[in-house]
């Protein structure tokens, strides 16, 4: 292998994860607060034609980035209203929303198929990346060092501050959270709005960094691997950005073959790795035992209902 492929294999491994990192993320800190919510793949979408749109309208991708996290957050605020003021089941609605995102999309992104747009390039100076190893470090979308920041601040948010203490409180006991006196509810908005958030940004990846442009179903699936990455990295921010970056290269997997000239396998099964491994991981858990089940935040999935 040459360095050229080797770190071209490293700078597409880093695109791939970092999506799903910022995604994953995102509903890490909603299933911290006790809230499942499986609407990750609509919100993504949702975020992806909105970047689009706007960066394409404005010719400021930073812009699209922005209005991505905006209409992600709105999203969230719909799944966030029906779960936790109407009380509507956590699993069934959140699907509504992979489906309802989906289709918003697909309707609202019509008009941009297959048009491109200025895209999110990278924020350091070409100079520091024209060699191999400076292409490594500086050589990125500013969305990939996002997302590695993030991740610290998240892992400090909920070890170390009082605000991550409490939403953590109200995912392991909602009832004694209220008892003392916290607001169980405004904690859970909270959190699903910065998950909405975080979707959109990282649907707005795909549109404003990897194609750059619009096409239905864009993300392909790759909000159903954010939801299992969690899972996956025991709801551990640490974890989590080792999972997205082992799932990153099991999804450029396909590209690394062909660019080796490494055929033994059908090109179709290389591609579907990243789904298959998503259904193996998720099929553990729920079959699982011991510390994978004990993890979980303990009113993960379930209703809360003030009492007086």
């Amino acid at each position: 292998m040459t360095t050229a492929l080797f770190i071209s294999i490293l700078m597409t491994i880093a695109a791939a994860a970092t999506p799903l990192l910022i995604a994953a993320l995102g509903e890490l800190v909603v299933e911290k607060s006790g809230v499942l919510n499986l609407g990750v793949e609509g919100m993504m979408l949702i975020g992806a034609v909105t970047g689009f749109a706007i960066a394409y309208t404005t010719g400021i991708p930073t812009l699209g980035a922005l209005a991505a996290m905006a209409a992600g957050a709105t999203a969230s605020l719909i799944f966030a209203a029906l779960t936790l003021s109407l009380m509507a089941n956590q699993v069934a609605t959140g699907l509504a929303l992979t489906i309802f995102g989906t289709g918003v999309s697909a309707l609202l992104g019509a008009p941009y198929v297959g048009i491109t747009t200025a895209t999110l390039g990278p924020i350091f100076p070409a100079a520091l990346a024209s060699d191999p190893i400076g292409r490594v470090i500086f050589g990125h979308s500013p969305l990939v060092y996002l997302g590695l920041v993030l991740a610290l601040a998240i892992w400090w948010f909920l070890k170390h501050s009082r605000a991550g203490l409490i939403l953590r409180a109200v995912g392991e006991s909602d009832s004694a959270a209220h008892a003392i006196g916290y607001p169980v509810l405004k904690v859970r908005y909270l959190a699903v709005l910065f998950g909405g958030a975080m979707a959109g940004l990282a649907g707005s990846y795909y549109s404003l960094v990897l194609t750059p442009m619009w096409a239905e179903r864009l993300t392909a699936g790759r909000g159903w691997i954010a939801i299992a990455l969690v899972v996956f990295a025991s709801w551990r921010p640490g974890r989590l950005v080792l999972g997205a970056y082992l799932f990153g290269a099991v999804i450029t997997l396909e590209l690394q073959a062909k660019a080796a000239g490494f055929n033994l396998f059908a090109p179709e099964f290389l591609a579907s790795l990243p789904y298959l491994a998503t259904i193996l991981v998720l099929a553990i858990i729920s079959a699982g035992k011991g510390n994978v089940r004990t993890a979980a935040p303990a009113c993960l999935g379930q209703p809360f209902r003030a009492s007086a």
